[in-house]
């Protein structure tokens, strides 16, 4: 039974890595009428540098995959890319069953390459979304539309919160082809939390547990325009100026800051940081995490990030009107602060007295990628054929492992 597990960019390496650690301790411990799952990693290059790419494959243990260096570009040239150099690998590679995970470009477009083979005789396998069902209801995001799209080709949808079974059962998605299993990001947040404990990325930097503020930012809408990013930055100006602020910036950020002509915003180091902004490169999954871990808060206007500091109790300030993760808002770790100054400053007040209620969403318990792997065998094993996507109202849930 072979299953082609394909990523693309630095947040679905951590929703994989469950995935291929599952099916290993599946075939450790199969029974003998199970077939042997022969997993097979596809990574598009979307994400192509060591820092952003390289480091986090080494972190999470993730097997050398099939590279197709696909790179930058613009949406449409990079979709149209993965679409050319991915549908060969598929065809060659007659796998049963095709993993896609996230919102990124190479989710929908290796989606839409198995789509378009008609059968099975054609080499067309099962399509299963992981961290399907999240919506922002705000189609100018690319990631909304990958999202939407991807999920209507998919055979088999696996929710990571209540939320997107009300989405997809309101598009009219067969209830049978929808699992509420939990978080993949959350299974590897559990399992390498204690390795993130020995990182020294506090002392690299100088910061002391709850007395910093670790701020990522990468949204097109933030970063690509210069009076945007001005007016988030002017926002953070009251916290910069009685906290450090640690700034591990994407590459595409540090060319923006370059572009717009920032850089006074980010002072060089200097042995004296107490307050204020410091830009540094982007870290490995161990550093970055216990970054989180240690923060006093945090401010992103990244999905996974919102859900990692929901996890683990931090609060946190998303910059952006809306978030296709409701339950962090719910909980009340995570707090929208849109992109002006004014509501910037307002959020962060509000976030620095907030005191985590210990609350954890549910089945973000580490064992996503079980359910996940468990209902895979139980659907290819059968050879169970996939409903049309009728409208339902009741949902299953697999039984817990």
């Amino acid at each position: 039974m072979k299953i082609l597990i394909v990523v693309g960019a630095r947040p679905n390496f951590m929703k994989a890595a469950p995935l291929l650690k599952a099916i290993r301790s599946f075939n450790a411990r199969r029974p003998e009428w199970t077939q042997e799952i022969v997993p097979f990693l596809v990574h598009t290059g979307q994400h192509y540098d060591a820092q952003m790419s390289d480091a986090f494959f080494t972190d999470l243990d993730l097997p050398k995959p099939v590279f197709l260096g696909v790179g930058s570009g613009s949406h449409a040239e990079q979709t149209a890319e993965i679409l050319k150099r991915f549908e060969p690998v598929l065809l060659q590679e007659d796998a049963d069953a095709l993993v896609v995970v996230g919102d990124v470009n190479s989710t929908l477009a290796c989606a839409l390459v198995a789509a378009k083979l008609h059968s099975r005789a054609e080499g067309r396998p099962v399509i299963a979304h992981v961290e399907a069902g999240l919506r922002s209801l705000d189609r100018s995001m690319p990631e909304e539309i990958n999202r939407i799209l991807t999920d209507q080709v998919a055979d088999l949808l696996f929710v990571s919160e209540e939320s997107g079974m009300k989405n997809l059962r309101a598009e009219g998605i067969s209830s049978e082809r929808v699992f509420f299993v939990g978080n993949t990001m959350i299974d590897s947040l559990h399992e390498h939390e204690a390795k993130a404990d020995r990182s020294r990325v506090l002392q690299r930097f100088g910061l002391e547990a709850g007395k910093y503020v670790l701020l990522t930012l990468h949204r097109a809408a933030n970063v690509d325009d210069r009076e945007a990013f001005v007016e988030v930055l002017e926002g953070l100006d009251r916290l910069a100026a009685s906290h450090r602020i640690l700034f591990p910036a994407h590459p595409r950020t540090q060319k923006q800051i370059h572009d717009c002509g920032l850089e006074a915003y980010f002072p060089k180091e200097n042995k004296t940081w107490c307050a204020g902004f410091r830009l540094v490169e982007p870290q490995g999954y161990f550093d970055f995490l216990c970054l989180m871990k240690n923060a006093r808060m945090v401010v992103t206007d990244s999905g996974g990030i919102q859900e990692e500091t929901t996890a683990l109790g931090i609060p946190c300030v998303t910059l952006r009107n809306n978030t296709e993760r409701p339950i962090t808002l719910q909980i009340g770790t995570n707090l929208l602060a849109g992109s002006r100054r004014d509501s910037i400053r307002a959020a962060v007040e509000r976030q620095l007295s907030f005191h985590s209620r210990g609350v954890v969403p549910e089945k973000w318990d580490g064992k996503a990628a079980e359910r996940i792997v468990h209902i895979l065998v139980e659907k290819l094993g059968s050879q169970a054929s996939i409903p049309a996507p009728l409208a339902d109202s009741t949902f299953y849930e697999p039984r817990d492992i």
